[in-house]
């Protein structure tokens, strides 16, 4: 269990560190994730770690509703402006998810996500390889480095690939795009949900 939360801790780190290297100028170009431009993208990773707290504390996705939906990057009341705003937002919201999964015997709930039941440990997993795949995005919206840990990328890929067969159909991935076997891990990761390691804006 103890490594199962480092990896996430890991993974998550792989995004703050891009979502510290956005410029100011950037927050509205776009990536990989044709659904999400820079922002939007920073704001769908706060609102899957504001789930977390909720998802371990046993409560079903209808018990939350709507709290969770829409933009949790506008925060009123603040002196902040935009981007450092954006970045303390996520700050806070990922150091809350870590504490959350840390909590002893966290892992071994059984937690409610949508349409199933499911162990903790499960949701810890999905939700570091998301954050794996997520981090490559924002690197390339940004024009980062975009190299990714390999043991993370090796973690990811062994779970999306066992999925491959269901991410298109899942409305949530684009189709797989074929790569040749022997090409590089991160390549065939990126590959397995849908995205093309030579993205380039425009």
């Amino acid at each position: 269990m103890a490594e199962m939360i480092e990896l996430f801790n890991r993974a998550t780190q792989e995004f703050d560190t891009r979502v510290h290297a956005v410029r100011p100028d950037q927050w509205g170009d776009p990536t990989p994730d044709t659904d999400w431009d820079v922002r939007a993208l920073v704001n769908h990773l706060v609102v899957e770690q504001l789930w977390v707290p909720e998802t371990l504390a046993g409560k079903t996705v209808e018990e939350v509703g709507g709290r969770l939906d829409g933009d949790h990057l506008l925060v009123p009341g603040t002196s902040l402006s935009p981007g450092p705003l954006y970045v303390a937002t996520w700050e806070q919201a990922v150091a809350d998810s870590r504490a959350t999964f840390a909590q002893p015997g966290a892992l071994d709930r059984v937690v409610h996500l949508t349409g199933r039941d499911a162990p903790a440990r499960d949701y810890c997993r999905e939700m570091t390889a998301d954050a794996i795949v997520h981090s490559w995005d924002l690197a390339k919206g940004i024009g980062a480095d975009d190299r990714l840990d390999p043991e993370l990328v090796e973690y990811a890929f062994e779970m999306f690939n066992a999925l491959k067969d269901d991410l298109a159909t899942s409305g949530m991935f684009a189709e797989p795009i074929p790569v040749p076997d022997d090409a590089p891990l991160q390549t065939r990761l990126l590959a397995v949900v849908g995205r093309r390691a030579d993205w380039t804006a425009g």
